[in-house]
C-alpha cells in the first residue's frame, strides 16, 4: 500500500493550517485553522473489506505538571506516551481518499460528534482527555484535531498517519471509540498498512 498526505512529507514539519495551534511570539501559541489534510491511499491488497485510519503522536509527556508553564520546560528525556489525533474506522472498502477539511475545519470548542460519517465511523481523539479540565473547552473531540505539543517541550513531536487495510467490514466498535481500542480490535485483521510521519513543535528553541 501507499499513502499520501498532501502537505505532509516524511520527517518534515506539518504545515500550520493542519495544526490545532501555531507559534505566537506574544502568547506562546494561538489557535490555527485545524483542517485535516487530504489523505489518499492506493495499492490496496485483494480481500480488503474496510480501512482504518489513525494519527498518533508518540511523544506526548506522561507528566503534565510542567506543560505550558512559564519558567519551566518539559525535558526531552521525560517518559512519553501515545496521543491519538484522529481515529476513523469501518471506512468502506471503495473509499480511497479523505479530502482536506472534510473531517475538521477549525477548532471546535467542546469537540465534534463521534459516530457514523460518509467515510466511516468517527472515534474520539485524545483532546477529549487533555481538555477535560478546561470549562470552556471540555467535551468529546471526535475526528481529527491537529498538533498542539506543549510550547515549552524540549522534544520534537512526530505525527504518524497510518491507513490499515482490513479483512473485515467492521471492527464492531461503537460509542466513544478510542485509539487503543482500535489497535486491539485490528489484531489479526490487518492485510497491509502504509504510513507517513510529519513533525511539529511550538517551541522556537527546538
Amino acid at each position: 500500500m501507499r499513502i499520501t498526505v498532501e502537505g505532509v512529507n516524511e520527517g518534515q514539519p506539518v504545515p500550520g493550517p493542519f495544526a490545532f495551534a501555531v507559534p505566537d511570539p506574544k502568547e506562546h501559541m494561538s489557535l490555527s485553522d485545524n483542517r485535516n489534510p487530504k489523505v489518499v491511499w492506493d495499492g490496496v491488497p485483494e480481500g480488503t473489506r474496510s480501512f482504518a485510519l489513525l494519527v498518533v503522536d508518540p511523544d506526548a509527556p506522561t507528566d503534565a505538571s510542567d506543560v505550558n508553564q512559564d519558567g519551566k520546560t518539559v525535558p526531552a528525556d521525560l517518559p512519553r506516551a501515545d496521543f491519538y489525533h484522529w481515529v476513523l474506522v469501518d471506512i468502506p472498502a471503495e473509499v480511497r481518499q479523505i479530502d482536506e477539511g472534510e473531517d475538521a475545519d477549525g477548532v471546535v470548542p467542546r469537540g465534534k460528534d463521534v459516530g457514523q460519517t460518509a467515510k466511516g465511523i468517527r472515534g474520539a481523539n485524545d483532546y477529549t482527555d487533555f481538555l477535560a479540565g478546561d470549562p470552556d473547552m471540555k467535551g468529546v473531540y471526535g475526528g481529527y484535531d491537529g498538533p498542539c505539543p506543549p510550547w515549552n517541550d524540549e522534544r520534537l513531536h512526530h505525527y504518524t498517519f497510518t491507513v490499515y487495510a482490513l479483512d473485515v467490514t467492521s471492527l464492531g466498535l461503537s460509542g466513544e471509540i478510542r485509539g487503543p481500542q482500535v489497535v486491539e480490535a485490528m489484531q489479526d485483521h490487518i492485510l497491509d498498512q502504509a504510513s507517513v510521519t510529519g513533525t511539529y513543535t511550538l517551541n522556537p528553541n527546538v
